[in-house]
C-alpha cells in the first residue's frame, strides 16, 4: 500500500513539475515565471522527499533542505529585480522595442 502511495505521488509531483515548467517558458510576465520558478522549487523539493521515503536514504533530505535554501534566496533576488524593473517603468513609462535606449533608461 505504501508503494502505490508512493508511485502515486511521484507521479502526480513530476506532473505538476513540467507543467510549471510550461508555465515558466510560457508566462506572459515575469511574476509569472518567478512564481513558476518558485513552485517548481518546492516541487523538487517534495520530489527529494519522496526519494528519501522511497530510498531510505537521508541524504536526499540533506539534498533538498540546500536546495530549499538556495531556492529561497533565488525568489528574493528575482522578486528584487521585478521591483527595481516595475520602479524604473513607472518614473520612465513602458519601454518599447522599436523604441531607442536613450542613457536614463539603462
Amino acid at each position: 500500500m505504501i508503494t502505490f502511495a508512493l508511485n502515486l505521488s511521484t507521479a502526480l509531483v513530476l506532473i505538476a513539475i513540467f507543467v510549471s515548467f510550461y508555465r515558466l517558458a510560457v508566462g506572459p510576465s515575469l511574476p509569472d515565471r518567478v512564481v513558476a520558478m518558485d513552485m517548481m522549487s518546492v516541487l523538487i523539493i517534495s520530489f527529494c522527499g519522496l526519494s528519501a521515503l522511497r530510498y531510505g536514504d537521508t541524504a536526499f533530505l540533506d539534498v533538498a533542505i540546500a536546495l530549499a535554501l538556495v531556492a529561497f534566496m533565488a525568489t528574493v533576488a528575482l522578486a528584487r529585480y521585478a521591483e527595481r524593473l516595475d520602479s524604473k517603468e513607472r518614473r520612465n513609462g513602458p519601454i518599447s522595442p522599436d523604441q531607442p535606449v536613450h542613457e536614463d533608461r539603462k
